[in-house]
């Protein structure tokens, strides 16, 4: 496998190509290409290489299937279909259609007939619904490709060149090469961080993903089934992917999106991570009116859903007689949904199993019927542990989002665990992120279910209920002063010092003014008999250890009573 180096030193390299590539091209919409060309080269180099280890446990070595005939290969259909879940002719692999693309004036036909003719391979099968409309989003007669059709396919030819020049590895098996995945995660990432708040719909940073992998894996050993309600490309199942899959090869991932192109998305990432399509089930719709897997019990359940959208909510009195929504005797607000994906995820969620939602932080505290939802899961003692995020995590939001964790099995008390992260970040460029250390001191305490000074807390059911059932993190963990400590004796010691200078420099300059003014001789007088004469000295001139140089007579007789002599 790559090292860190050498893998950041390739999606440095994947992303210059990328982003070089689309021209005048809107980023977010020329993703489809590179991504779909990924996508293109790895079922083609996966199929190859499954069918290479067919060959080998038949005794036949060195078989390449990019080489068979048309004819022969298409003994083999049946078996791949049920086995991988799709098929391609090894005239239509990625290495055949990209080895001169400049060469074929009908680019966009062919790579069209392809993939068609790849998405059929399904039909009839149990992976049709799987491999149905991936490549929808790659448009190859777009005119934001081009003017003209020549135009269109000398881009679409630098695209496979691009892709097919790429170093991704040529190992497929579950514990080897990732660089795929890894790849296809790393564009995704960055073209949401160059999308703005688009982007953030589609894709949850992966450090936040890990973190909420992990809370919900904790103390859960037997998960079988994942789920994300609003899965956008899968980041959040990916983690669980890399975890707990390698785990349990046979783990389950399930989740919905109602976007279509994002749908395609995760899709083609559980595709890209080696998930067979007997172990995954995305489906395309809206979780909240029409959930696909209703009914379905989760172990585990990751989810960062779109927030405060609008939904019918109470418009739709249907909703009200909904099991998952009814329990709390009230509906989410029309016009913020957050609540409404809480209560679907707790009625997906199995006896013993553990959900981690990031929330916007209204929904801790705002008053109505969302207050009346946190009451009832309060009461019931589903609400686990809440924990603040720093700011400015995700793409295009800049708030400051939180985690609640929910389980329905027996809990260890009746409390509810408090942590603020909001300080566990470092920058990076504009944006904060979660190192391993940040993520560690959050999942250690959640683990623990430690109270730390300044950091987390725990805090009885009653008391919160009594609270508005506020769940905010700062209403019940201390905040650290962290101000100056201030020495007030001797910050009065300098104010008495200030005051005699100033009180000083004020007598100095009324005889500044009075000199000024002529009445100068008389305040000299005045200060010989106070003993300030030095002073006075000083401040217009006149030479204190030499005798003064002045002709005036009155002057000389108040310096010989200063006691200097003239001769």
């Amino acid at each position: 496998m790559a090292t860190n180096k050498e893998r950041d030193e390739l999606h440095r390299t994947i992303w210059n190509i990328a982003n070089s590539l689309r021209g005048a091209v809107d980023g977010w919409s020329f993703k489809a290409y590179v991504l779909g060309a990924i996508f293109y080269r790895y079922i083609s180099e996966n199929l190859c290489e499954y069918v290479k280890k067919l060959q080998e446990a038949g005794g036949v070595f060195d078989y390449d299937y990019s080489k068979t005939s048309d004819e022969e290969a298409e003994y083999g259909r049946e078996t791949l279909v049920q086995e991988k879940g799709y098929f391609i002719l090894p005239s239509q692999l990625f290495c055949r259609i990209a080895a001169n693309p400049e060469a074929d004036v009908n680019l966009n036909i062919t790579l069209s007939n392809v993939f068609r003719a790849i998405e059929a391979s399904a039909q009839g099968s149990a992976s049709e619904d799987d491999l149905r409309g991936l490549f929808s989003d790659f448009i190859v007669d777009n005119s934001q490709l081009g003017n003209s059709l020549e135009d269109r396919n000398k881009l679409l030819a630098k695209v496979l060149i691009a892709v097919r020049d790429m170093d991704l590895g040529d190992s497929f098996d579950d514990t080897g090469n990732d660089t795929f995945g890894d790849a296809y995660e790393y564009l995704m990432q960055m073209y949401a961080a160059n999308a703005g708040k688009s982007g953030g719909e589609f894709f949850t940073p992966q450090e936040v993903s890990e973190l909420l992998a992990r809370l919900a894996s904790h103390d859960n050993p037997k998960i079988s089934k994942v789920y994300d309600p609003a899965c956008g490309s899968g980041s959040l199942l990916m983690k669980f992917a890399r975890t707990e899959g390698k785990k349990n090869p046979n783990l389950k991932y399930f989740g919905q999106e109602i976007n279509p192109t994002t749908y395609n998305l995760c899709r083609i990432n559980m595709f890209l991570h080696n998930i067979n399509c007997s172990n995954f089930d995305i489906q395309l719709g809206d979780t909240l009116m029409n959930p696909k897997h209703f009914g379905e019990k989760f172990d585990a359940i990751v989810s960062n859903p779109p927030y405060s959208i609008k939904w019918d909510g109470k418009k739709n009195p249907i909703l009200m007689n909904d099991d998952r929504y009814s329990p709390a005797g009230v509906l989410a607000p029309d016009t913020k949904a957050d609540l409404a994906f809480t209560m679907h995820m707790l009625y997906q969620l199995a006896e013993t199993g553990t959900a981690a939602i990031v929330e916007f932080p209204g929904v801790l505290y705002r008053g109505g019927a969302e207050e009346k939802i946190r009451h009832y899961l309060l009461k019931n003692n589903f609400v686990d542990t809440i924990i603040q995020l720093p700011a400015n995590l995700f793409f295009g939001v800049g708030i400051a989002t939180c985690i609640i964790v929910l389980r329905k099995g027996k809990r260890p008390d009746n409390k509810v665990l408090f942590i603020d992260g909001s300080e566990q970040f470092v920058k990076v460029g504009a944006k904060n992120k979660l190192t391993e250390e940040n993520q560690n001191a959050i999942f250690d305490a959640y683990a623990k279910r430690a109270e730390i000074q300044y950091f987390s807390k725990l805090v009885d059911v009653a008391t919160i209920i009594e609270n508005k059932c506020n769940l905010s993190v700062s209403s019940y963990v201390e905040q650290e002063d962290k101000r100056e400590e201030i020495d007030i004796a001797k910050l009065n010691d300098e104010i008495d010092k200030l005051m005699d200078d100033i009180i000083d420099s004020s007598e100095r300059l009324d005889f500044i003014i009075a000199r000024e003014l002529g009445g100068e001789k008389e305040d000299a007088r005045k200060m010989i008999r106070e003993g300030k004469i030095k002073e006075f000295m000083h401040d217009f001139g006149f030479l204190v250890e030499e005798e003064p140089a002045t002709d005036d007579p009155e002057w000389i007789e108040i310096f010989k009573e200063a006691g200097y002599e003239f001769d």
